[in-house]
């Protein structure tokens, strides 16, 4: 064990003790191990000593500024970096940490740990500078060392607003509300250009702003730590039979060295949460996000296709427009769209060009635009393909589009739904639309070429009122395009 003087708890005695902290990743594990208190599981007070996880991450996060953490249920990682950020506040003065977590009754938890920490501390440290510390409901503050500690929600929209953080937890960003990257973003430019992040979370699906991070790590230069259930001594059951193994079972033993009792609380795992087993309990860092019960649409069937998935032949409008298969002689073809708000700032517009006959996709169009700038570009599009059948989805800026292709385009080919131009999404048609892509992406996944489909696919959710949509922070209009698609393809054969 280390030699840390805890009976001076002045400015300068705290001030020792975090130069000590910030030698190594051992001296900060075991000044952990002397100072902090928790609550375990029976439950008691016990002091914070790391287990296998917690001693993993202090290792390897050792001196990064950036660090992303994917783990399973229960951990005991959130606590630990609670704790390391909280000795790193009361021992370097001018220190603001903030925390934020997915919900109020997260934050209030969380910080019900950090109020433990002080109040457990040992006697001569607490009658020191740290004797002038204030907490409150979310707040800890400690005016002789000018520093605090706060627990946000990310939920508010002015978290962090108006800090430099020195500290910035981010918790179980994966099941962050509303827009999670808008608000990532929005705290990280309040962190001082020295400062920590830790993002850490349980995985919710491959898509969204924690599952983005993670894909991303090595860009951003974040550190990643993937900690699977096993590494949780407490994990363990009733050792199985050695004739009952599968083959599955006998593989995971001989390459993580788990015993006959893990078997047992994996099976244990597997009987309760069913096919969300693989997300609250990882073992894996891939197999974790394809497991979210939230998608409408078969995971499986979407991983599949994006690995087989190639470049287009053709791009165009920097991107914008993708195009896999070009128009061909004898061919007839189907252009569906998904108009949005237009302009620079506004929502997302897209256009899928199949073939009428074969349903293949051939082409992806993709971007901001205002109505007269969609028409123009539809009408362009379905003129290169033969003068393909336009559909228009009609709601909303569909009527300006419209307008525009009989109008100021003049194209004549536009699809009419019981006799007026434009294909009506409601509560009638949604679900028949989704469904049929649904059951093509299972059926005849190699309908598809598009990467940032299939990806719109992934994070195309069921959410809590029922409804179905994009994730927030993701965007659903290549796969309504598609549905468009494929729905009026149908009834256009049918009537053929």
């Amino acid at each position: 064990m280390g030699e840390f003087d805890l009976a001076d708890g002045s400015r300068e005695g705290l001030v020792a003790l975090g130069k000590q902290m910030d030698q190594s990743a051992q001296a900060a594990t075991e000044l952990a191990g002397e100072v902090l208190y928790i609550r375990d599981r029976r439950p008691q007070f016990v002091k914070l000593i790391a287990n296998e996880a917690q001693k993993q991450y202090a290792a390897k996060s050792c001196g990064k500024q950036r660090n992303i953490v994917l783990k399973a249920r229960q951990m005991g990682i959130t606590t630990w970096i609670a704790g390391q950020y909280f000795l790193r506040t009361i021992t370097h003065p001018g220190t603001v940490t903030v925390l934020v977590a997915h919900t109020q009754e997260a934050a209030e938890q969380i910080f019900r740990i950090v109020h433990r920490f002080l109040s457990r501390l040992p006697e001569a440290l607490r009658r020191g500078a740290l004797k002038s510390a204030r907490p409150s409901a979310r707040r800890l503050l400690i005016p002789e060392l000018d520093s605090e500690y706060l627990v946000e929600t990310a939920g508010d929209r002015n978290a962090g607003r108006g800090l430099t953080i020195g500290n910035l937890h981010c918790t179980e960003l994966a099941r962050w509300p509303g827009d999670a990257a808008d608000t990532l973003y929005g705290l990280m430019a309040t962190l001082s250009p020295t400062g920590d992040l830790v993002m850490e979370s349980t995985p919710n699906g491959a898509s969204g702003c924690f599952w983005k991070e993670w894909q991303e790590a090595e860009l951003t230069g974040t550190v990643r730590h993937f900690f699977p259930w096993w590494l949780e001594p407490a994990y363990t059951g009733e050792a199985v039979a050695e004739e009952s193994l599968t083959d599955e079972e006998k593989e995971l033993m001989q390459k993580h060295g788990l015993t006959h009792e893990r078997i047992a609380y994996r099976r244990r795992i597997r009987e309760n949460f069913r096919g969300l087993a693989k997300q609250e309990y990882a073992e894996d860092a891939d197999s974790c996000f394809l497991a979210s019960g939230e998608c409408i649409f078969e995971t499986g069937a979407i991983e599949r296709r994006l690995r087989e998935v190639t470049d287009p032949a053709e791009t165009r409008r920097n991107g914008e427009l993708r195009i896999w298969l070009p128009p061909q002689a004898g061919r007839k073809y189907l252009v569906a769209v998904d108009p949005a708000g237009g302009g620079i700032d506004g929502d997302y517009a897209a256009a899928q060009v199949i073939d009428l006959t074969s349903a293949m996709q051939c082409a992806e169009l993709h971007g901001h635009r205002t109505p007269l700038e969609l028409a123009e570009e539809s009408a362009a599009l379905a003129k290169e393909y033969h003068g393909a059948l336009l559909a228009v989805e009609r709601n909303n800026h569909g009527f300006g589009v419209l307008a525009h292709l009989r109008g100021v385009c003049r194209y004549e080919h536009v699809y009419q739904y019981h006799g007026q131009d434009g294909w009506p999404t409601n509560t009638a048609t949604r679900p028949l639309m989704l469904g049929r892509l649904e059951a093509a992406l299972v059926e005849t996944p190699g309908l598809f070429a598009s990467q940032r489909l299939l990806q719109e696919c992934r994070s195309f959710v069921r959410h809590a009122n029922g409804q179905s949509g994009a994730r927030a922070g993701e965007h659903d209009d290549c796969v309504m395009a598609m549905a468009i698609a494929l729905a009026v393809r149908e009834e256009v054969l049918e009537v053929a």
